[in-house]
């Protein structure tokens, strides 16, 4: 490809081919699956598009890194919660409600179209160009923290730290019922449901599909029907904590896809005008991708979150 960054070298040590390349590059695994899986990678001169292929020690390799593309998400003066902001990153208290990135059926409104406006397009362009910047991701009726990368060397380090499961992960969630015992640790591999593929479930732990998933749950306050729990992720699946807690049978108050709320409670939702599932991201902690430097966060309770808790207090 016409200005594409081109990388070559020999491998180190025998290995799948995505993970052989991780260690031999600047390149993040993630990075270099997706590469793989645009055919921009060859071994001895053939080109290679499974990422599970066995390379050896010595093997050549040549990388193509496409230039970052133009993003197709245009800039829109939307108000943001800045927690933290350098020129390398920027960590955002993201409110329920806001997509972070354009997709079909939300082109326009984003946290992405938001950030253009923002940074003035000095985002990372390895997320390609309708999530430039984009390391993670929480779901639109989440609200709490997310980092997004401006400069590539912080998108490579960050997606480091992710794929190793690094990074501190706290998230505060209602859920129905009093979990027993009051704290745990819930394993289970996460992936689409065999019944309804816009759905995760945890899938029995012997299937060829899913991803190992953990999940740390402790009850922080009970409450009337429901209770305030806190959960830290060692991993980050889609959906994670909505479908663990859901596997448990405590599934988050007001989540549409994953729980059925109880009939006292929904009635409590309803006069709360509360409609997404009672999920916050309040601390994100990790290494900076280019000082080292240990830093954290943390965003406190939004309000429609704080008053379910009053409503629902002894």
């Amino acid at each position: 490809m016409s200005g594409a960054e081109v990388i070559t070298g020999t491998i180190g040590n025998s290995a799948r081919l995505d993970k052989a390349l991780a260690d031999a590059t600047h390149l993040s695994r993630a990075r270099v699956q997706a590469l793989i899986a645009d055919g921009q990678v060859a071994i001895g001169g053939a080109q290679i598009t499974s990422a599970k292929f066995k390379v050896s020690t010595g093997d050549a390799f040549t990388i193509a890194v496409p230039p970052a593309s133009e993003p197709e998400a245009q800039p829109q003066d939307i108000p943001l919660e800045v927690v933290f902001e350098d020129e390398h990153l920027i960590v955002i208290n993201k409110p329920a409600g806001m997509v972070v990135h354009p997709a079909a059926g939300n082109p326009d409104g984003t946290l992405v179209n938001a950030l253009l406006h923002h940074c003035k397009g000095a985002l990372s362009g390895i997320g390609g160009v309708a999530r430039p910047g984009i390391v993670h991701r929480i779901d639109k009726d989440t609200s709490g923290l997310l980092v997004v990368a401006k400069s590539d060397a912080a998108h490579e380090g960050l997606a480091r730290q992710f794929a190793d499961h690094s990074i501190e992960r706290r998230y505060l969630a209602l859920c129905n019922g009093r979990p027993n015992p009051s704290h745990g640790r819930i394993e289970g591999k996460v992936g689409r449901s065999d019944t309804n593929r816009k759905k995760m479930a945890v899938l029995e732990p012997d299937s060829s599909r899913g991803k190992h998933a953990v999940t740390h749950f402790r009850t922080v306050k009970t409450l009337d029907g429901c209770s305030l729990i806190e959960c830290r992720l060692e991993t980050g699946r889609t959906h994670q904590v909505r479908v663990h807690c859901a596997s448990i049978g405590h599934a988050l108050l007001g989540d549409p896809v994953y729980g059925r709320t109880p009939t006292k409670l929904r009635q409590v939702l309803k006069d709360l005008s509360f409609t997404r599932q009672a999920l916050h991201a309040a601390s994100l902690g990790f290494e900076h991708p280019v000082t080292g430097k240990t830093i954290r966060f943390e965003a406190e309770l939004p309000s429609d979150m704080r008053e379910l808790i009053d409503q629902t207090a002894h």
